[in-house]
Formats: structure tokens, sequence, C-alpha cells
């Protein structure tokens, strides 16, 4: 105790500067810890496929080549990033459903 009393009294900024550092690390470790086990779920990676996502998502979540994920939905390459799954099934005025169901037997199980 006596030593961190001296530190204080010579160094402040130091000690300050130290703790705020302490701080900080502790803070990004246990985000990381926290990243980790919830990553670690296979029911996490492998969640299902939302009407958000877009189909160049869908093939970089899945690992899978963007050709097999546009040949499966019907597009061209250039629309992997352009536009939601919703928007495509809105578009084509077929369920989202039945916009994935030549996609789903491509993807990986956990």
């Amino acid at each position: 105790m006596r030593t961190l009393a001296r530190l204080w009294r010579t160094n402040r900024w130091e000690v300050i500067g130290f703790g705020l550092a302490a701080v900080a690390v502790l803070f990004f470790a246990t985000r990381m810890l926290v990243s980790t086990i919830y990553w670690a779920d296979p029911a996490h990676r492998f969640g299902p496929i939302e009407g958000w996502m877009t189909p160049g998502m869908v093939a970089r979540s899945r690992h899978l080549p963007p050709d097999v994920v546009a040949d499966a939905l019907g597009l061209d390459r250039g629309q992997l990033r352009r536009m939601t799954l919703t928007e495509i099934a809105a578009e084509r005025g077929v369920p989202l459903d039945e916009l994935l169901a030549p996609l789903l037997p491509l993807l990986p199980r956990p």
C-alpha cells in the first residue's frame, strides 16, 4: 500500500493512465469472452435465413460461393448485394419461403 501511495504522489498521471488502460483491457477482454461463448454455440452461427438478409450476406455467412446462391435464387451475380430477400420475393410476387426453397438444401448443417 505504501508503494501505491508513493506512486500516486510522484506519478499521479501515470497511475491514472495505467488505471484507464487496465479498465479498457478488462472491458475488451470481457467483450471478447462473451462473444466467443455466444458464437461457439452452433444455434447462433447457423441461425435461420431472414428476409432482411441480402443474397450476398447469405453466401458469406453460410460459406457458399456467391454463384451458387445466385443460381438457386435465379439472380444475376450483380444482384447479390442490392436487394434483400424480402424485396426479391415481393418483386416476384412469391412468399419468402417459396423463394428460399431451392436454396435450403444447399445450406450447410451444424
